[in-house]
C-alpha cells in the first residue's frame, strides 16, 4: 500500500512541476519576469505558495530551452538577447525557412497541407482569445509542421532551437494593442498560397512574416519595465 501511494505521488509531482513551469513561460511572456534578471527559487516559490523544489525543478525545465540560465547560489537568470542576436536569429531562420517553404510547396500534397489548416485558425483564436502561451505554442506547431513536410529531421530541429533563442518577452502590451491578430492571420494566407502552388508567393509571405516577427520583438523589447505583480499557478493547462 505505501509503493501504491508513493507512486500516486509521482505523477501529481510531475503535474505541479509541469504547472509551475508553464506559469513561469506565461511570466516571460507577459513581461512579468525581464531578461537579465535574477529569480531565486525560494523567492518565486513563495509567490507560488508552494515549496521550492518543483519550481527550482520547472526552472531547470526553462533552462534546458535556452529560456534562463543557473547562477550559482542566486538563482536563474531570465535569458538576454540582444538586438544583434535578433538580427542574426532572424537571417538564419529566413536563409532557411524562405526556401524550404517554396520547396515545401511544390512537394506537398493539398491533403498535407490542409493537415495544418486547424493550427492556422488556432494561431488566429489564440490571439483573439489573448491566450499568447496557446498563440506561442500553435506557431510553433504549425511552422515546424510545414518545414517538417520538406522531410530534412535535422532541418527542423535547428528552425526550432533558432525560435528558442529567439523567444517573444513581454508581448502583454502588443495583444492588448490588437497588434498580434495580423500577424496570425498571415499563417492563412501563407497556408492559402502554398496550397494554389504559387511557390513565389508562399517564399514572399514567408520573407514578410520574419520581418513582421522581428518588428513586433522590436516593439515587446521597448516595452516599459512594470513592477512584477505576485506570481500564481492559475488554471491555465501544463
Amino acid at each position: 500500500m505505501g509503493q501504491l501511494k508513493q507512486d500516486d505521488l509521482i505523477p501529481a509531482q510531475e503535474r505541479l512541476r509541469d504547472r509551475v513551469a508553464h506559469a513561469l513561460r506565461a511570466a516571460l511572456v507577459a513581461g512579468e519576469l525581464r531578461p537579465g534578471s535574477v529569480y531565486s527559487a525560494p523567492v518565486l516559490a513563495a509567490d507560488f505558495g508552494i515549496s521550492a523544489t518543483p519550481v527550482r525543478e520547472a526552472m531547470l525545465d526553462l533552462a534546458r530551452e535556452g529560456l534562463v540560465e543557473p547562477v550559482r547560489n542566486k538563482g536563474f537568470r531570465i535569458t538576454e538577447v540582444s538586438e544583434r542576436d535578433l538580427d542574426q536569429y532572424t537571417e538564419l531562420r529566413a536563409l532557411i525557412e524562405v526556401p524550404t517553404i517554396g520547396r515545401v510547396t511544390r512537394s506537398a500534397t493539398a491533403g498535407q497541407l490542409e493537415e495544418l489548416r486547424p493550427l492556422a485558425e488556432e494561431i488566429v483564436a489564440r490571439a483573439r482569445d489573448h491566450d499568447l502561451i496557446g498563440y506561442l505554442d500553435a506557431d510553433r506547431r504549425f511552422h515546424l509542421g510545414l518545414l517538417a513536410l520538406a522531410g530534412n529531421d535535422r532541418l527542423v530541429e535547428t528552425v526550432g532551437d533558432l525560435r528558442k533563442r529567439s523567444r517573444l518577452y513581454g508581448l502583454r502590451g502588443l495583444d492588448e494593442q490588437g497588434r498580434l491578430i495580423s500577424s496570425a492571420e498571415e499563417h492563412i494566407e501563407l497556408l492559402d498560397l502554398m496550397l494554389s502552388g504559387d511557390a513565389a508567393a508562399a517564399e514572399a509571405c514567408m520573407a514578410r512574416h520574419l520581418g513582421h516577427v522581428r518588428s513586433l520583438w522590436a516593439a515587446a523589447r521597448d516595452e516599459p519595465v512594470e513592477p512584477r505583480s505576485r506570481l500564481t499557478l492559475g488554471a491555465g493547462r501544463p
